[in-house]
């Protein structure tokens, strides 16, 4: 790089957001220094701004929602070149010892570093990565469009792609928010018989011209009553940061139907009738991200199915406002810190 320094916004204390200026090092032994040029902000960067994991070292700087171009590679680094795009997400590199790793289970690695938990995230105009952290990302994606695919992308992608359903099967999305907006995406695209579920009219046109066949309000109508009309989903996906609103939603299976828990967040614990369960054989589940490599197949279908998010950009020095605005639910439908903007 031609600069000595760099511009990060660095959480400082719990809560408190601070523009700072680093210098520039050199990658360690494994890893990639990456000149940021786009990075989502996540619901999830709430763990790091208000200290909801443990041991979590101040000041740090979040964001796993990173795309960049590679500056500089560390010792021991290979496939991986100057100058390549690459993703990062939340997951920031398994261990490749654990028993899930061992097994092939990378995601609930025990010892997962996490981007802008355990390490510096992508809030930032530079940023160090594990080499195992990496996705490559398509020229056919701009950085902004890019960002919110590794992380909620890549989780709406899989949760559907390892759920039952199959094309021609009844879906449906609930929440029309960062999350959800993809996931009817997704779903429209693998052929699926897409449900919207929101809360309030001015979501309908929004959820149809995404791709959505139906739009549920559940400020008129049973959702679950909803469903079982259409003749009951084979899978919902539950994306709201709700943790009443999906046990609401579990009449609405049908039989052997499949409950996704993908949004986390809320007060008290998930509430589901177990009669819901017990008397249509239906399940309930949860879905996290996915691996570097299904990082790369999200991204790959995006671009062959026109799977976009929809973003609004903001500069780097405004990611304090835009990350207020996203927890007020106020981002339609990612906010995305774009560097240089």
């Amino acid at each position: 790089m031609t600069t000595q320094t760099y511009r990060a916004v660095q959480v400082s204390a719990l809560g408190q957001f601070e523009l700072v200026e680093r210098d520039i090092r050199p990658p360690s032994q494994g890893s990639v220094r990456i000149r940021v040029e786009a990075c989502g902000i996540c619901h999830s960067d709430v763990i790091t701004i208000l200290g909801l994991f443990p041991d979590i070292v101040y000041p740090r700087v979040p964001g796993h929602e990173v795309i960049g171009t590679i500056d500089a590679l560390g010792d021991g680094v290979s496939g991986w070149n100057i100058g390549q795009r690459v993703g990062v997400g939340y997951l920031g590199g398994p261990d490749f010892q654990c028993v899930p790793c061992r097994r092939g289970d990378f995601v609930n690695c025990l010892h997962q570093q996490v981007t802008g938990v355990g390490t510096d995230g992508g809030y930032a105009e530079v940023m160090f990565a594990n080499q195992y952290a990496l996705a490559a990302v398509p020229d056919e994606l701009t950085p902004a469009d890019a960002a919110p695919l590794v992380c909620a992308g890549v989780t709406m992608y899989n949760a559907l792609r390892h759920s039952p359903a199959r094309s021609g099967d009844l879906v449906a999305i609930q929440g029309i928010g960062g999350l959800g907006h993809l996931g009817i995406q997704f779903a429209r695209a693998m052929g699926m018989r897409v449900v919207a579920i929101g809360r309030g009219f001015q979501k309908q046109d929004a959820a149809l011209r995404l791709g959505a066949h139906t739009y549920i309000d559940t400020q008129h109508v049973d959702p679950a009553a909803a469903l079982q009309a259409l003749g009951g989903a084979k899978v919902i996906l539950a994306t709201a940061a709700n943790n009443k609103a999906p046990g609401q939603l579990v009449g609405g299976l049908a039989s052997r139907g499949t409950l996704v828990i993908v949004g986390v967040g809320g007060d008290g614990p998930l509430q589901v009738s177990p009669a819901d369960l017990v008397f249509s054989s239906r399940s309930l589940t949860g879905a996290l991200t996915g691996t570097t490599i299904e990082t790369e197949d999200a991204l790959a279908f995006s671009v062959l199915h026109g799977v976009r998010p929809i973003v609004e950009r903001v500069r780097l020095e405004q990611a304090a406002d835009a990350y207020s605005r996203m927890i007020r639910g106020e981002a339609r439908f990612r906010m995305v810190l774009v560097m240089g903007a």
